[in-house]
């Protein structure tokens, strides 16, 4: 009985520690052509969750822990809205998902919605989410981590496949995408690029409206790690155009003032 009790013990400490490696591993076919994404694996982005208003999706976001969600500020997240974690298809009722209510939205007090800097919030959980197969959280970058020009991302999201939908897609998308450094994505959007923000696309993919407030995400040290939040981008969600994705390093302290004090 003891040895069980440890070796349950050890599965929970690990899963505990274990952010950003999926137990469904996703599958990507490089730079995929969610404008020109394409379909992701059920359950392979388990930390990306879909925010739901009336029982519409209208953000995604990502788990960082079981009780915290981050996503972005613009997303104008409320009480009352609800945060799902373990959904892929939005237009079936068979998904294993979790309908978490939301206790508290900490928008930081730094965002700025004329410049969309500084473009993230932290949404406490009411009750913490269940880690299971198709429900884990993403790791967070160190302060000092970086993440040079090229780097290829995956954003995942229910965002619209073209600007001219008149709906977001049932089926969790995703796409690779590099990153561009900010002295090159001023190339295209000159001086709204601020020190909080960070780039990526410009490659024949990009996100779109839908989905804000979700992940780009790269693999370091064999651990999927949350680069940026979805923010903003071209109006027409142009695949030539980079999309500008909020910048964790450069938020985490805030991050972690945020956590340590809630």
């Amino acid at each position: 009985m003891a040895f069980l009790q440890l070796l349950s013990c050890l599965a929970f400490v690990a899963a505990a520690s274990g952010c950003g490696v999926p137990a469904i591993e996703p599958a990507l076919s490089g730079l995929a052509r969610i404008v020109n994404g394409e379909d992701a694996v059920p359950g392979s982005w388990p930390w990306q969750v879909s925010l739901q208003r009336s029982g519409s999706h209208f953000c995604g976001g990502s788990l960082i822990s079981e009780n915290w969600v981050v996503t972005a500020a613009h997303c104008s997240v409320r009480t009352t809205d609800k945060v799902i974690a373990g959904e892929f298809n939005l237009g079936s009722d068979s998904d294993d998902v979790q309908v978490l209510e939301i206790a508290k939205v900490f928008k930081n007090q730094n965002y700025n919605s004329l410049t969309i800097s500084n473009d993230i919030t932290l949404l406490k959980l009411a009750t913490p989410a269940q880690f299971q197969e198709n429900v884990s959280p993403v790791c967070l970058p160190s302060a000092d981590e970086d993440f040079p020009s090229g780097t290829t991302c995956i954003t995942t999201g229910w965002g619209k496949t073209r600007y001219t939908a008149l709906k977001v897609p049932d089926k969790l998308q995703q796409a690779a995408l590099p990153l561009l450094s900010n002295s090159e994505c001023k190339k295209f959007w000159g001086s709204k690029i601020k020190d909080s923000m960070i780039c990526a696309g410009a490659s024949g993919v990009s996100s779109c409206q839908g989905d804000s407030g979700g992940p780009l995400v790269t693999l370091s040290n064999g651990a999927w790690t949350l680069v940026g939040i979805v923010s903003w981008g071209s109006s027409v969600c142009s695949t030539s155009t980079p999309a500008v994705y909020a910048r964790v390093t450069e938020l985490l302290p805030w991050i972690q003032d945020t956590l340590a004090n809630n």
